[in-house]
């Protein structure tokens, strides 16, 4: 079974694996979490444990096909997108920006999309 994102004339079908996509990346952010708290970094531990509860409740209300999901799919969104924009503005030079501009690209905006088309549907499928 797949997930058919419908926008203006075309369809695109998710993989119904992306429905999975918010719980892996919740258990994802663990080690990151730990590591942030060894290093007492008390700010970002609170955005990524706010990151990790809104993308466990995500993972729930899709689950149930919840009328809720399409919001907290934005939330989860604006959450990420505002963690990629603060990494960024907030690395130093170099390795650093390149590695926050990576992490945004890669993970943390992708993701944010996903999180979005995931709780749009949701109460489509």
């Amino acid at each position: 079974m797949s997930v058919a994102v419908v926008s203006g004339a075309s369809a695109y079908v998710l993989p119904e694996q992306l429905r999975k996509l918010p719980r892996l990346a919740a258990f994802g952010l663990l080690p990151w979490l730990m590591v942030l708290a060894v290093n007492h970094e008390t700010p970002w531990v609170v955005l990524d444990l706010a990151e990790f509860a809104a993308l466990l409740s995500l993972d729930a209300l899709l689950r149930r096909r919840s009328a809720a999901a399409p919001w907290l799919g934005g939330v989860v969104a604006l959450l990420l997108a505002g963690d990629a924009l603060v990494d960024i503005a907030f690395a130093g030079p170099g390795h650093a920006v390149l590695a926050a501009l990576v992490m945004a690209c890669c993970v943390e905006l992708p993701l944010a999309a996903v999180s979005l088309l995931l709780g749009r549907e949701a109460i489509r499928g």
